[in-house]
């Protein structure tokens, strides 16, 4: 393969999670067993120190109608207006018939933030099923997959363009970037919300790794394919979402020169030798080491006869299911608030899905999956916690 990012064909593989079924494609009771597998390999680049993955799974599989809903989760709720409020202050306060453009727009809750201050909003969100639930919410939203054709459909700029949790799913990466270069207003700002990899590996969060996630990037890494397409990031900093995310800020190139924060965080990458090929071996050794510990804990606890559930059915949590091969032996069921994931089983192990309302018995542990919600989870669970309830987080993110 060729890397995504500057392609050079010069790659190594660096984490091995070996095959597994697309992570989102939760199944119905007639499916199981039906499941394709892929290989999930992440390689690094010699050249550019982008850690990627060495397959793609076509993006009209995983995109067409996933059932990933933003605005279930009170924090992501708080993490998007916060972003909103930030972007308005900071650069557009004042200005009229101000505009933004989210990619992958979800259910509009990023949107909704947005048309709050005043801005006029626009939606682009490959999901049939999710472009239908933010139109009917006033969020107006194409059902599409963005690139440099849709940009030009599109035919117009904005004062904003916001991509969360999207810029690492670019099976089309360079023809999107250079659809945002031509959406972008002259001064406009580019919000780019992504995973950090320096923080993944810290926390030891392999399960974000995934096929949706085609890219794993580092502020070097970015900023290689920004300057790539005529754009440069000029400040960022590090929020708590999802364990760890950056919030760059990108303008085209030679608009604004970079901030001192974002000139601190690239050289704090630089010092941790964050981009280099033996930090990402040493975090595949410790990713073996998790996997014997977690399995050794779900072991014990099941010869002590408790009753263990996972807590939330996250993408992220069926590559961790998968590697460690955790299935109905350990976990009786995924509780899960995502109402469109009722009645499914996971991809893979294939546990039930039980909606969190309809549970007719606790467990006595729960084996939370969905650890990036932590705060929020341990608040809205006190009673159960007094009541004994354990809750065991197989990764914790730091602070």
């Amino acid at each position: 393969m060729i890397c995504r990012v500057c392609d050079s064909s010069d790659l190594k593989i660096v984490v091995d999670l070996g095959d597994q079924p697309w992570a989102n494609n939760f199944l119905t009771k007639e499916e199981l067993g039906r499941e394709n597998y892929y290989p999930l390999r992440v390689m690094y680049c010699q050249n550019c120190a982008t850690a990627q993955l060495g397959y793609t799974v076509p993006k009209e599989t995983m995109f067409s109608d996933h059932t990933y809903l933003s605005g279930i989760t009170r924090s992501l709720c708080e993490h998007f207006k916060n972003v909103a409020d930030e972007v308005d202050s900071r650069y557009f306060a004042g200005v009229k018939n101000k505009s933004v453009l989210d990619i992958g727009s979800n259910d509009g809750t990023q949107l909704k933030h947005f048309k709050g201050l005043g801005y006029e909003v626009l939606g682009v969100e490959s999901s049939k099923t999710i472009a239908k639930i933010a139109n009917e919410a006033g969020i107006p939203t194409l059902n599409k997959f963005f690139n440099l054709d849709a940009a030009r459909e599109i035919g117009r700029k904005f004062e904003v363009i916001n991509a969360a949790g999207v810029f690492f799913h670019l099976e089309e990466l360079h023809s999107v970037t250079d659809g945002i270069r031509e959406c972008l207003a002259p001064d406009g700002a580019f919000v780019v919300q992504f995973l950090y990899m320096k923080r993944i590996i810290e926390n030891l969060a392999f399960d974000q790794i995934y096929h949706e996630h085609l890219l794993y990037y580092n502020l070097r890494t970015i900023e290689v394919l920004l300057n790539r397409h005529g754009l440069s990031m000029f400040d960022a900093y590090l929020a708590p979402i999802h364990g760890g995310s950056i919030i760059g800020f990108v303008a085209h190139r030679g608009k604004k020169q970079p901030l001192a924060r974002l000139l601190e965080m690239r050289q704090a990458e630089e010092s941790g030798k964050s981009n280099q090929y033996e930090t990402y071996l040493a975090f595949a050794k410790r990713i073996e080491a998790m996997k014997q510990e977690n399995l050794a804990y779900l072991a014990e606890k099941k010869r002590l006869g408790k009753k263990i559930y996972g807590f939330g059915a996250p993408v992220k949590g069926n590559t961790l299911l998968n590697y460690f091969g955790i299935g109905t032996q350990y976990l009786d069921c995924l509780v899960e608030k995502n109402e469109l994931r009722r009645g499914l089983y996971s991809p893979g192990m294939h546990i039930p899905v039980v909606i969190e309302k309809e549970l007719s018995q606790l467990p006595d542990i729960y084996y939370v999956l969905a650890w990036n919600f932590k705060n929020e989870i341990l608040a809205n669970n006190r009673r159960l916690l007094d009541e004994g309830v354990e809750f065991y987080f197989p990764v914790n993110p730091k602070e």
